[in-house]
């Protein structure tokens, strides 16, 4: 110990001896306090998540869920969100408005506390609300914080309150403005933009709000709320728009929407309600004609993809409620075996939401819900409510066994093809594809694999990879379009196999993401129609049997170039018919260049391929990001799935965005 603590105390007087700027004092004049909301701009990331656009985004949902909370309150019934031409955006709510009187402990009035002091506000164990989607009150200070400038305008007793601040600093006190009959709270901020006028801003230069975001939360904030009238509008366009969302129908509205471009095996979803000991349970669940489960919990409004005791109520009361109901009908034989959950949630949409005084999140991102005496309030009131539908339902039940019970068969085929599969791999001498040509690597993080359209663009990429990092697997032809296909017949497809075999992985229920043996899987397709067909059809078997892949960001497309010129010996890529006007202005019109354009992967030589296409230090990649699961189901139904309708509008919609592309149809 004596030695160990000698040798210390040389290396820091050496050090010291270095380095004269060290403070060899360590007391309590190196301890750094940062006052007020100081701590917020410091680390903005430990509040709102990030600085970039997502981060911005996570501002106005702080202040339109402080309106919600009025609404869970019984006191709001409408929210309108703008957003305004000079980058700032509002929410105005018509509930009880910020309190203005005077905080008995810091002496400042109320309003003022709750947007300058961190964890300020009705959400800690008083009487403001029972329930709440803030869990550490700290919303609306945090946005006050990294906001450039804030107004609040307070709408109670008569009278229109106003005060203002300056990145989070008081420009002047709460004042009275005017006189009104109205009542409720209008907070408009402008977010703090880094910029070169701006070089202390906070957030990421460049970035701007976006509609599209938005209107995916504020249409899941209406569903989750029945009956309250959330306004999202834009007048940043020369003609400015807005979109209603209001449902009456909450989350039964909410699984409609869920299944619009699917058939359904009954018209209304089962809708089950209840209170119990405080926690508010609302479930609302409808099966159609995908082989998927498409199943989302809430609580308290937030969004828990990792689910929790929540969605562990439901799905055990769903599995029992079904089992105990097909055994007393002779539905399910005495020889055979209960049905499992999986069986019982292939092809449900569903959504739970639960509301309560003290949620419990584990995680800082509040993904997974904790509370324990959750579980057996959901699985009891469901398993009530569920068995008393299927009683006075048979017709619908009946539906329902049959759906389950061919999801068993297909799961049991499935098993049988996989141990055929796993049997196969231990005979054979190699358990890897024959095509595929691996990498020497086995740091998966170092690790890529190219999934290559046909066997002349594999035979190039083979040649031209870096055989250290890069494996490549030529696919033949289209793969099977597993929107419409159970995974037993899946399991069957020789080239979906050789794809399951090369990741390591597994796929579904086995899915495990350490097995995986490449951190980058790389779509590599031609540039063309069948080109992005095929990445489609990869991205539909990646996102409904291995999403991990896209949520941990994973999965990327090649971008190969879709012309080469050469003028002299000079040779130049381009990879979109833009990109190739600007290089023919920059070279000369009236000087000659060869333009090829290429059709295919196949067309280059391994070489070329290599440069334009695969080389780290030159190409050009696209990773696929899961920023919304239900919009991503939503596209993937549309344009994979049965209904042709819906898909043909879709074209038609957006045709004119590929009008003027040289497309070989």
């Amino acid at each position: 110990m004596t030695e160990n603590g000698t040798g210390s105390e040389k290396l820091n007087a050496e050090a010291l001896a270095e380095n004269p700027a060290v403070d060899a004092a360590y007391d309590e004049n190196q301890i750094q306090v940062l006052e007020g909301l100081e701590a917020v701009r410091k680390r903005p990331g430990m509040y709102i998540g990030s600085t970039d656009a997502r981060g911005l985004h996570h501002c106005v949902y702080e202040i339109v869920d402080n309106a919600i909370d009025e609404a869970l309150a019984g006191y709001c019934t409408e929210i309108l969100i703008t957003l305004h031409k000079d980058g700032s955006v509002s929410v105005k709510d018509n509930g009880r408005g910020f309190p203005v009187g005077i905080h008995p402990k810091m002496g400042r009035p109320a309003v003022e506390v709750c947007l300058t002091v961190l964890h300020a506000g009705g959400k800690f164990g008083g009487q403001g609300y029972k329930v709440s989607g803030g869990l550490h009150g700290v919303g609306a200070s945090v946005v006050n914080a990294l906001s450039r400038h804030l107004r609040v305008e307070v709408r109670q007793d008569g009278k229109v309150y106003e005060q203002e601040y300056n990145i989070g600093k008081i420009e002047y006190d709460l004042r009275v403005i005017g006189e009104t009959q109205e009542t409720g709270t209008t907070v408009r901020f402008w977010p703090d933009i880094r910029s070169e006028e701006n070089p202390g801003g906070v957030f990421d230069p460049g970035i701007d709000f976006s509609y599209d975001v938005l209107k995916v939360r504020i249409r899941e904030m209406a569903f989750l709320n029945k009956g309250v009238k959330l306004v999202l509008r834009d007048e940043r366009p020369e003609e400015p728009f807005e979109r209603v969302f209001h449902y009456e129908g909450g989350i039964r509205e909410f699984v409609k929407y869920l299944n619009k471009n699917k058939e359904v095996l009954f018209p209304e979803p089962i809708y089950v309600e209840g209170v119990k000991n405080g926690v508010m349970v609302e479930v609302a669940m409808q099966y159609n004609d995908s082989y998927t489960e498409n199943i989302y919990a809430f609580a308290n409004n937030i969004h828990t993809p990792e689910g929790g005791t929540h969605l562990m109520g439901f799905q055990s009361a769903l599995t029992r409620a079904i089992n105990d109901y097909g055994r007393r009908y002779k539905i399910i034989k005495e020889a055979d075996a209960n049905l499992k959950g999986e069986d019982t949630r292939e092809s449900l949409a569903a959504v739970i939401s639960v509301k309560m005084p003290e949620p419990q999140f584990e995680g800082q991102t509040k993904s997974k819900l904790g509370n324990s005496e959750v579980r057996p309030i959901v699985d009891g009131l469901v398993s009530e409510g569920l068995s008393t539908f299927l009683e006075e339902n048979p017709a619908v039940a009946r539906g329902i066994l049959d759906r389950c019970l061919g999801a068993a068969r297909a799961r049991e085929a499935a098993r049988k093809a996989r141990d055929l599969t796993r049997r196969k791999s231990v005979l054979e001498s190699a358990s890897l594809p024959g095509k595929l040509a691996d990498c020497a690597e086995r740091d998966p993080a170092k690790c890529e694999i190219f999934i290559v359209e046909g066997d002349s663009a594999g035979g190039s990429a083979k040649m031209g990879r870096d055989r250290h990092t890069q494996a490549i697997l030529p696919l033949r032809g289209k793969i099977l379009n597993v929107e419409k296909t159970r995974l037993d017949k899946i399991l069957l497809n020789q080239e979906i196999k050789n794809m399951i075999t090369a990741f390591g992985c597994g796929i579904g229920q086995e899915f495990n993401l350490e097995k995986l043996r490449y951190h980058r899987i790389v779509c590599m397709t031609d540039a063309d129609v069948d080109g992005a067909h095929i990445r489609i059809l990869m991205l539909t078997f990646f996102y409904r049997y291995m999403p991990e892949l896209i949520k941990q960001g994973y999965v990327y497309s090649a971008m190969p170039p879709l012309y080469k010129v050469t003028k002299g010996k000079q040779e130049y890529y381009v990879y979109n018919d833009e990109e190739l006007q600007a290089l023919l202005d920059r070279l000369g019109r009236d000087t000659k260049a060869d333009i090829q354009r290429y059709k295919g992967l196949g067309e280059m030589s391994s070489e070329q391929l290599w440069q334009t296409t695969m080389n780290p230090e030159t190409r050009t990649m696209k990773r696929f990001e899961l920023s919304d699961a239900i919009a991503a189901d939503e596209i993937f139904t549309l344009l994979m799935g049965d209904k042709v309708e819906p898909r043909r509008e879709f074209i038609e919609q957006n045709a004119k965005l590929v009008a003027e592309t040289d497309l070989d149809l």
